[in-house]
């Protein structure tokens, strides 16, 4: 057997090794994938909690006009959602579509929210189009639910109660805060928690 056919024969087995490796690790994957529980929006302790009656705040608008987060909700609106950024959070600037995006799917109020220079939140605002959607800048609410990282969701309910809450980074936290309005639970946590509770 000649030398190039012995080397091609040695690099099919690395290939269909290395098939079998790919292979195993996909199915490992998808096992852990299936024991780990989703994880939701982190939610602190501090601040309003889940179920408690929003600060009757009245909030101005970058633009002008004022928010009311006492105010009900329009019929076919699905809560009010406080997301609380800055142009300084790079997470931010990567949630910002997503949750445009969400919040158009869910049908849900959006209300940005930030405490920075009025010059800074105005190029936010023109860098990510957000002129036709509500801004409140001050540190008023933020310190009313105690926000101390960004990005942080509040969702309210139509009852101006605090459905939901926590830091998010991605879309699938947002949703989290979704999950927990319409199920009762404060988190997935405790969701998954309770139906395996439920199952035993």
């Amino acid at each position: 057997m000649s030398l190039v056919a012995a080397s091609q024969i040695l690099l099919w087995l690395v290939i269909l090794a290395l098939t079998l490796a790919v292979l195993a690790l996909a199915r490992q994957i998808g096992v852990l994938h299936q024991r780990i529980a989703p994880i939701g929006a982190l939610s602190p302790a501090r601040g309003p909690q889940i179920g408690d009656t929003v600060p009757p705040l009245s909030l101005r608008l970058i633009g002008g006009g004022i928010v009311d987060l006492t105010a009900p909700l329009a019929s076919d609106t699905n809560g009010r959602l406080l997301l609380f950024v800055s142009a300084s959070c790079p997470i931010c600037k990567t949630l910002i579509p997503i949750a445009l995006d969400f919040a158009k799917t869910e049908r849900i109020e959006l209300v940005f929210v930030g405490d920075a220079p009025a010059s800074e939140q105005e190029a936010l605002i023109k860098r990510f189009g957000l002129s036709g959607h509500a801004f409140v800048n001050g540190p008023e609410i933020g310190m009313a639910f105690s926000v101390g990282q960004l990005p942080f969701a509040v969702l309210i309910n139509d009852e101006a109660k605090v459905a939901a809450k926590g830091l998010v980074n991605s879309r699938e936290h947002l949703e989290s805060l979704v999950v927990a309005k319409e199920t009762g639970f404060p988190s997935i946590q405790n969701y998954v928690a309770a139906k395996a509770g439920a199952r035993r």
